[in-house]
């Protein structure tokens, strides 16, 4: 084995190779270098060949290439009889370049280019070759990561954007068609101003002036443009784009569409301003039914005891609003949840259209309903046995396309009433209260086995309309 010493050592004397560099020089190459002799064999190899490989390869011994194992680039196996520099040496050509994978012993794969160059001596002879490899590890991740964020781009619910320095569109991902409606082939090449309203084409001016200065430009909410002529609400971010040696060449924008979200804001808004509204209505409510109670109640107690008992009602017709966010409720809905204290349902029978209340029907008929109710189950027919309640409602045409709502509470099998009860606080509610609240009348009638209550009014007074329910 004697004669295969170092052959980079011998190269000026013995083979006579002017200008090849010292052993000491490769050694200190940040990339793979090795030679071989005239017929294949490993005669130096540097530490970084070594690391590439994972493998130590046996110097004169160990033909073409020191890596442990190689595959071609579609991961079939490579005989070292096929790699690069067997090819160079069996041709008697340079290979400029080619590709292979070394497998390492530890079995993680090396994907290298080879720059083998056959070494001649002075009278031209192939006495060797040199080569050089380069790991494109770094490559392939920096090309995984190139892949990946691309197809994060084009995943993206957010319409991304890539514009030039002068506000030139570069790049348009899928998201940003769905957003703006433009699709790419529309979109790249033209001023990114397509998308800016007129009124607003000065937040360019400042969005250019500082990506030029190298700003990132934060989140903020705006207004854009879409293909149709709309607008769209967004939340807008812009980052320079830099080259390799760090210039501004141009800007990304990420634009997320928060139209949903405008939205919802105003819906809040909106159902703020009517859950104001509605709250006072419920203070003048209270406010009437504290002073009316006041004027027929003869001690304290009765008068709180009386209060308790209609704030209750109210709750309850509250409970209904809240429960159906505030579109309102039906007249069954309320009728029941009025009732329930006081009779069993096979006492009551209900009858009528689908009708869905106004929350400010349902916040006056259930005060109605409760004073009915009282009244019934203390002198009515909801007092003894064989009573009954039957409430009946409809909607009456009233001329000019226009229906009135007209209810009927009827009472049967109560006890006889000799005479007319004296005018109470329930009175005031069904005949002057309940009725003025919907711009319509109502009559209260004693007979001899309970009371009637009707009330007509116009139908809108009474009813919610679709925009209603459609809009909290």
């Amino acid at each position: 084995m004697a004669q295969y010493v170092n052959f980079v050592e011998q190269a000026d004397i013995g083979l006579g190779v002017p200008g090849l560099p010292s052993a000491d020089l490769l050694q200190a190459l940040p990339v793979a270098v090795y030679t071989t002799d005239e017929q294949g064999r490993i005669t130096f190899f540097n530490e970084a060949a070594a690391e590439l490989w994972g493998h130590r390869p046996v110097i004169g011994r160990d033909l073409w290439c020191g890596s442990w194992k190689l595959r071609h680039l579609d991961g079939r196996n490579m005989a070292h009889g096929e790699c690069p520099m067997a090819v160079a040496l069996r041709e008697g050509r340079d290979v400029s370049w080619d590709q292979a994978i070394a497998e390492r012993p530890d079995g993680e794969l090396v994907p290298f280019r080879a720059h083998p160059r056959l070494l001649r001596d002075e009278a031209g002879n192939i006495v060797g070759a040199i080569n050089t490899l380069l790991d494109l590890r770094t490559q392939a991740l920096g090309d995984e990561a190139r892949m990946r964020l691309a197809a994060i781009v084009e995943s993206s619910m957010d319409a991304i954007v890539s514009k030039d320095i002068n506000g030139i569109i570069t790049s348009w991902n899928d998201a940003a068609e769905r957003l703006f409606g433009y699709t790419p082939a529309e979109a790249i090449g033209r001023p990114v101003t397509i998308l800016i309203p007129p009124d607003r084409l000065d937040e360019e001016v400042s969005i250019i002036s500082r990506i030029r200065a190298g700003e990132r430009v934060p989140s903020y909410e705006t207004m854009r443009l879409r293909k149709d002529g709309t607008h769209v609400s967004v939340s807008l971010t812009v980052s320079p784009i830099r080259d390799a040696i760090g210039r501004v060449v141009g800007a990304s924008k990420i634009a997320r569409d928060i139209s949903s979200h405008k939205e919802n804001e105003r819906r809040i808004r909106l159902l703020m301003r009517e859950v104001n509204h509605r709250v006072k209505n419920q203070y003048s409510v209270i406010i009437s039914m504290i002073r009316e109670t006041s004027k027929l109640t003869s001690t304290p107690e009765a008068f709180l005891g009386q209060v308790r008992e209609r704030i209750a009602a109210l709750s309850e017709s509250h409970d209904l609003l809240v429960n159906a966010e505030w579109r309102g409720a039906t007249v069954g809905e309320l009728i029941q949840a009025q009732l329930k204290a006081f009779a069993a349902q096979s006492r009551v029978s209900m009858a009528g259209p689908m009708v869905i209340l106004q929350p400010n029907a349902v916040q006056y008929l259930g005060i109605a309903f409760h004073e009915l109710a009282t009244n019934s189950a203390k002198h009515g027919a909801l007092s003894c046995s064989d009573g009954r309640v039957e409430i009946d409602w409809n909607l009456i045409p009233a001329g000019d396309g226009a229906e009135t709502f007209r209810l009927v509470w009827r009472e049967l099998g109560g006890p006889i009433l000799d005479a007319v009860r004296g005018r109470g606080f329930g009175s005031v509610v069904l005949e002057r209260v309940a009725p003025q609240a919907f711009s319509g009348s109502g009559r209260l009638e004693f007979h001899e086995q309970g009371v009637t209550w009707t009330l007509e009014a116009p139908l809108h007074f009474v009813q919610a309309s679709v925009a209603d329910n459609a809009a909290v």
